[in-house]
């Protein structure tokens, strides 16, 4: 019997192992998932946590109930090393796994070594355990009702920062200023202009103060027994002038690191730490040993180097999948994993979002928001979460209507 571990339960670890328990093999193997959190986090709705549009179990599913159907087992446990020599992975608990094909899919950390202050004073955006310490720590600001408007900054102008500067307003409204820092001169690098120019619009209804070539140089605590009271110490790139700005709550999203796990490995790596894999998405030593999503520079069979993002570990979950079955079995040749952009999706608030397809096509505002949620429910993990979220969102408003207010 072949064992087969894989390595981190988001998009790339998780959609690996439901194709690979899919699969005709003559016996079938023994598939492992580990993973240290307890559940599957659909991380493109992680915003709507914040604003109540959804509930934590349709967001993030259990791993036991996705796999409950399947042959997959799952571990829960942190992975504290991998020696690909003698092909076994220590977990942080003492526990070690041997396997015969292995899929590392350990995802990003946000790094909040690189300002001072940030590991202490600021609040990530990438598990439901941040999404859920934010929403706690949002309560108890809004519950504070004589200090003055709610003072919010988020560092980063990419998708993440976007789109909880956007949600963030619509919940607190005129409660709360809210500020957002981007280093480049532009938010949304790397985006099409129509998903840009409908952000800077959402942005601009809502009353975020976007703050472009701005540099944030440490987060201090203004009071060292009110931890919620901070100084944000700002520059702008073409002055010598530092700003220190009173502020309540920072948010960071800037940048994505591998883990440490990663970072041991002595392989062939890029200057932003991730694993050179071939376009089959194996490693070039070890043919048995696939990476795929945040871990994994991958340049697909075009020659196009493909972006780490969810829409990307989605897509390379199935060849990863067929790949580690053809390698094991032998009975099919492998695949280089070929990348089809289909377009970006952003939630632009409560309700709203932008949608900038192939060809140019976009679609916005409620429209876009509808067409938004409709794909995501499509690439939810099982049938079964699919069915139960899509029978939420239609039974939801009826349910509300009647309850009293």
């Amino acid at each position: 019997m072949s064992r087969l571990c894989i390595l981190g339960g988001g998009f790339g670890g998780l959609y690996t192992a439901l194709e690979l328990s899919r699969y005709p093999w003559s016996e079938p193997p023994q598939i492992t998932l580990v993973d240290r959190q307890d559940r599957f986090v659909f991380s493109p709705l992680l915003y709507e946590l914040l604003t109540g549009e959804m509930e934590p179990w349709e967001v993030a599913p259990r791993f036991r109930d996705l796999l409950s159907s399947t042959s997959v087992q799952f571990v829960q446990g942190s992975v504290a090393s991998v020696d690909l020599k003698s092909k076994r992975v220590m977990l942080a608990d003492g526990r070690s796994l041997d396997y015969d094909g292995l899929v590392l899919a350990l995802g990003g950390e946000t790094p909040l070594d690189r300002v001072p202050g940030a590991a202490e004073y600021a609040f990530p955006f990438r598990t439901l355990a941040d999404a859920q310490r934010l929403r706690t720590h949002l309560g108890f600001l809004e519950e504070q009702q004589e200090q003055p408007p709610i003072q919010l900054a988020i560092a980063g102008g990419g998708a993440s920062g976007v789109e909880l500067a956007c949600k963030l307003a619509d919940r607190l409204g005129v409660r709360a200023q809210i500020r957002l820092i981007e280093l480049g001169s532009q938010i949304l690098s790397g985006f099409a202009e129509s998903s840009r120019v409908a952000a800077q619009q959402a942005l601009q209804d809502r009353g975020v103060q976007v703050e472009l070539r701005t540099q944030v140089l440490r987060i201090e605590a203004a009071n060292e027994k009110q931890k919620d009271n901070l100084l944000l110490h700002v520059r702008r790139i073409d002055s010598e002038a530092v700003a220190a700005d009173p502020v309540h709550t920072v948010l960071w999203t800037v940048g994505t690191q591998v883990s440490a796990v990663i970072r041991a490995l002595d392989l062939p790596k890029t200057e932003q730490g991730r694993l050179q894999v071939l376009p089959t998405l194996q490693l070039p030593s070890f043919p048995t040993v696939f990476a795929l999503g945040d871990v994994a520079a991958v340049v697909d069979a075009e020659g196009q180097r493909v972006p780490a993002t969810a829409q990307a570990a989605f897509q390379q979950a199935s060849y990863c999948a067929w790949n580690l079955w053809a390698v094991l079995t032998q009975e099919r040749p492998l695949l280089p994993f070929r990348y089809l952009s289909l377009g970006e999706m952003l939630s632009l608030g409560v309700d709203t979002a932008v949608l900038s397809g192939l060809g140019g096509f976009t679609l916005a505002g409620p429209l876009g928001y509808l067409a938004r949620r409709l794909i995501y429910l499509v690439r939810m993990p099982t049938l079964e979460h699919q069915l139960k979220v899509g029978w939420n969102w239609i039974s939801r408003p009826f349910w509300e209507g009647l309850l009293p207010r």
